[in-house]
């Protein structure tokens, strides 16, 4: 199950809508083993397409780094989809390859980015098989849990 903060996921969906009608993605960070998406991080979609999402070689490479500084993980990793439901594409599947990471899916189809609900879901992918999971959204309790990061 993914339990994630109001404030993370309005961040996701305002990405999702703002990168609409191309693919939004990025990664919310939290500490090592902890299971807590606590550091929002807006990646841009290299690949400035509606149909595939690729994070810039040099930017994934910072954040790591940074991440590894701070002794953390990607906790989420997140894309939109634009056309079509919120679920992994063959593509998608093939490109997951942290195994301890929630796979956060928004589908902006049925509104792009006016106003309106998205389909967001949450996954789980390990080798190639796909669970989906439920997602619980929580009230943010302590202000300071929550860091919003710029692109790197």
């Amino acid at each position: 199950m993914l339990t994630i903060a109001q404030e993370i996921f309005d961040a996701i969906v305002a990405h999702a809508k703002r990168d609409h009608p191309d693919e939004a993605c990025g990664v919310v960070a939290g500490p090592e083993g902890s299971d807590r998406p606590v550091r929002f991080i807006p990646m841009v979609n290299a690949a400035g397409s509606p149909t595939f999402y690729e994070f810039d070689s040099t930017e994934l490479l910072q954040l790591y780094k940074d991440m590894d500084a701070r002794d953390e993980e990607p906790v989420v990793v997140y894309h939109s989809h634009t056309a079509t439901e919120a679920y992994p594409s063959r593509t998608d599947i093939g490109l997951a390859s942290e195994p301890n990471a929630h796979y956060v899916l928004v589908s902006t189809r049925a509104h792009g980015n006016s106003g309106g609900p998205v389909e967001f879901r949450s996954y789980r992918i390990i080798d190639g098989v796909v669970t989906e999971e439920q997602v619980t959204i929580v009230p943010l309790t302590n202000p300071q849990q929550t860091e919003e990061a710029s692109t790197p």
